[in-house]
């Protein structure tokens, strides 16, 4: 980011490392929509220029955050940036790692501890889940099973405990960890977060490997990075839409080998003869909002997490969606988040 180029341009080892463990950890918030705060970057700056250590950048934005509690939406985004840019900063900057689905789960509990719901962060969800993805015009990959989440996992990272690289070319080699990074993440092990810790795992790993990345992609490019893995999973046989890794192997060129492929997310945009994506995700979102009316109706008690159980989205797009209703004067919140109700004020 451009925050940062400061301390790339620079050339001090020690700085350029940290200047590009934050672009990472800053970048990586796109995949989610979410953009961390003016105040994050500062602290980032004094942690880079060795003011403040690692875990006192962290501790320092998880104050902040107790004195000032967000209040709005854009607060609580901003919030969750923070505190996950600070703790993924962090991750990148040890070199401790354990090939296993475990490492993978106690990477989403240090990223979403605190943040996410208890029986969210690093925890498996036991839930089946739908996303509405804007590059599929609404439509959605198809997510490992909740009840299958563990056994499926631990096949996948037998698989490539197994597999023998020796012989690949690099390109092959390449190719080969972009189809495992693709398959863990289809299996989709968390409720949300998941693209963020996958991404820091496979960055983790291919560390471990030897490989030389060039993290700038994940900085520069990390909804790219999740489109990518969009499309790597997602097929429509009516409409002759297939499977394809193209996209995948693109970033994994530029990120490990130094091609110079162009990553352009419109080209992985899906067509639809029916109606523009536009018009597709606003006859969604209506939908999704009348539902919620009359859910809160039914059972005004229910939380953000049962909201997106039920109706199989994100627990970010349901609180995107009520902050709508509330705006619009339809519902109100009564009380705390946790222990208050939901009072509907027209249907």
């Amino acid at each position: 980011m451009e925050h940062f180029e400061e301390y790339k341009k620079q050339g001090e080892p020690e700085k350029l490392q940290k200047a590009e463990n934050w672009g990472v950890a800053i970048g990586l918030q796109q995949v989610d929509n979410l953009t961390p705060s003016k105040y994050l970057i500062e602290v980032a700056k004094d942690n880079i220029e060795g003011k403040i250590s690692i875990d006192e950048a962290g501790e320092q934005v998880s104050q902040y955050y107790k004195k000032n509690p967000a209040k709005t939406l854009k607060e609580h985004n901003e919030k969750e940036a923070d505190e996950v840019s600070a703790r993924i900063a962090k991750l990148l900057s040890t070199h401790t790692f354990s090939f296993s689905p475990a490492e993978l789960i106690s990477i989403h509990k240090a990223l979403f501890s605190g943040i996410f719901d208890d029986e969210i962060a690093g925890k498996i969800r036991t839930y089946d889940i739908t996303k509405k993805e804007p590059v599929l015009n609404g439509d959605t990959v198809i997510y490992g099973r909740a009840d299958s989440i563990m056994e499926t996992l631990d096949y996948d990272f037998e698989q490539e405990k197994k597999f023998n690289y020796k012989g690949l070319s690099k390109r092959e080699k390449v190719e080969r960890l972009a189809k495992f990074t693709s398959g863990i993440w289809q299996i989709h092990p968390f409720g949300e977060g998941n693209t963020r810790a996958t991404a820091v795992f496979i960055i983790k790993y291919l560390y471990t490997l030897g490989f030389v990345t060039n993290n700038d992609l994940f900085e520069q490019n990390s909804k790219y990075f999740r489109n990518a893995l969009v499309r790597a999973n997602y097929q429509n046989l009516n409409q002759d839409i297939y499977y394809t890794m193209e996209y995948l192997n693109k970033f994994f060129g530029n990120l490990l080998l130094g091609e110079k492929n162009l990553l352009d997310n419109r080209e992985m945009q899906i067509k639809d003869s029916t109606m523009s994506g536009k018009e597709s995700s606003q006859k969604s979102s209506q939908k999704s909002s009348q539902k919620i009316l009359e859910l809160m109706k039914q059972n005004p008690a229910i939380t953000t997490t049962e909201l997106a159980q039920l109706l199989n989205i994100s627990r970010r797009a349901i609180a995107k969606q009520t902050a709508l209703l509330k705006e619009k004067g339809l519902i109100r919140r009564i009380g705390p988040d946790k222990g208050g109700h939901w009072k509907v004020l027209e249907v």
